[in-house]
């Protein structure tokens, strides 16, 4: 049974539960995480207004990763993770280090998300409680989520990722409304801001280009959708339209919202941490704009966190069907989920969570370091695989100017990597990363080591 085929019978034992409308918001609640509202305020600070083509630049090197991801899966749908396309054109080698980079990455998700979501809720409405009584709150409702079925966690992804559209469709037509003047024209300063303070790039047009290796993190999860899809019967129509638009998404979730804080509060005004949403809506003088945007980025990460469990668990699934983790682990419940890699996920997403609490601060922040550039790593290897992928019609390989795409993508991921080296701020990031890298290096070789040895016991008589 080759690589293809084992795949699609372990897949076959998954539901087929999701419908297009779950697939649709996957992918944009992938895209949309708590990074927008609050992470966009580093960068502002770093960068100033020009942080904008920081985005539009990342956004654009995204788009090209998934855009042949998508290629490559509706040519053979239902492999069951992203990262099994990796396999199919390069091998198994680089199958097992990608799925295993892409588990840890979302296994520091899981962990950073449960922290963030409880910390939010710790300071605004529970500070009676612990902030890791919070998080293992959080964690045991969205495994109790997953564990319940596919279907499920495409209910709670749809109605939270619309939470998340919603939130920022209004905000976009609050302050556009307020900037042209509605209601108060003399309040609006219009887009002087943009310039007003050392001008559009007060850092040097470098920055923009050093602003891609921090925006580009917070665009990473479209690909979501390509793990769900091996549980849905209408993934092909899905995959073809999210290649599409996902520019159109990325340009109106976070370009056009970005742009309007920047028009409403000057850069200056930002620090990293802040709530770049929520300084704007006070700033233009909505009530309760910070218990708003707690609701919000609560929202938003329990989003995440919800798509954090739900990946693990399937890419775990897809992989222990390669033999590259416990076979165990594709079994499924009377529900047709994988309830034991759902588990196994969410306990070491705990157990990174909890470590904030009882290990030293440099151990933490190595764990949480080490996640930093595995997207990097593995969109690489998603656009090299494009050259090797064996399509059913050859073709695939260059229409549309496919090559040009798949190459500048991975030669962009390469610059961001190498960039991250020599940043002092991402350092720590990137040597984090790479240690992960050899570990999963030296498993893969010993894995290899052991399959090879001779079995003990007894000789056996030749035949």
């Amino acid at each position: 049974m080759n690589a293809t085929d084992a795949s699609v019978s372990a897949s076959s034992r998954l539901s087929k539960s999701l419908l297009a409308r779950h697939l649709v918001m996957i992918s944009i609640g992938g895209i949309i995480g708590g990074g927008v509202f609050v992470g966009s305020s580093g960068a502002i600070a770093n960068i100033g207004p020009a942080v904008l083509l920081s985005y539009i630049s990342a956004g654009l090197v995204v788009f090209g990763v998934i855009t042949i991801l998508a290629r490559m899966a509706i040519d053979r749908p239902g492999l069951g993770s992203f990262t099994e396309y990796v396999r199919v054109a390069l091998g198994d080698g680089a199958g097992f280090i990608t799925g295993w980079l892409y588990w840890w990455f979302w296994v520091v998700v899981v962990a950073f998300e449960a922290l963030v979501g409880a910390q939010t809720v710790h300071a605004a409405w529970l500070p009676q409680f612990e902030v890791w009584q919070i998080g293992l709150g959080l964690m045991v409702l969205l495994t109790a989520v997953n564990l319940a079925s596919a279907r499920s966690y495409g209910e709670f992804e749809f109605w939270f990722a619309s939470i998340k559209v919603a939130a920022i469709v209004v905000f976009i037509v609050v302050a556009a409304g307020w900037l042209l003047g509605i209601g108060n024209p003399a309040a609006s300063p219009g887009v002087a801001n943009l310039s007003a303070h050392r001008g559009f790039a007060p850092f040097g047009w470098s920055a923009i280009l050093t602003g891609v290796t921090t925006v580009i993190f917070s665009m990473v999860g479209a690909e979501i959708v390509t793990v769900a899809a091996a549980e849905s019967a209408e993934s092909n129509k899905t995959l073809s339209r999210l290649a599409a638009s996902v520019v159109l998404r990325i340009l109106l979730f976070y370009v056009l919202s970005i742009a309007l804080i920047l028009c409403i509060v000057p850069w200056t005004e930002f620090k990293s941490g802040d709530s770049t949403f929520a300084i704007a809506l006070e700033r233009i003088g909505i009530p309760g704009a910070a218990q708003i945007m707690n609701i919000i980025v609560l929202t938003a990460v329990l989003s995440c966190l919800n798509s954090g469990v739900y990946v693990t668990a399937r890419v775990l699934f897809a992989m222990a069907d390669k033999g590259d983790a416990p076979r165990w682990l594709t079994m499924v419940n009377k529900r047709q989920v994988p309830a034991r890699a759902i588990l196994l996920g969410s306990s070491f997403g705990f157990i990174v969570m909890l470590m904030r609490d009882i290990a030293p601060a440099k151990l933490f922040d190595f764990l949480m370091n080490s996640s930093g550039a595995l997207m990097m790593f593995t969109y690489a290897f998603v656009a090299i695989a494009h050259f090797r992928f064996p399509y059913s019609d050859p073709g695939q390989r260059s229409a549309g100017g496919a090559q040009v795409i798949a190459g500048g993508a991975a030669l962009a991921m390469i610059a961001v990597m190498v960039a991250m080296a020599f940043m002092t701020s991402k350092q720590p990031e990137m040597w984090a990363s790479l240690a992960c890298f050899a570990i999963i290096v030296v498993a893969l070789v010993l894995k290899r080591v052991v399959q090879k040895s001779p079995p003990t016991g007894g000789v056996v008589a030749p035949r």
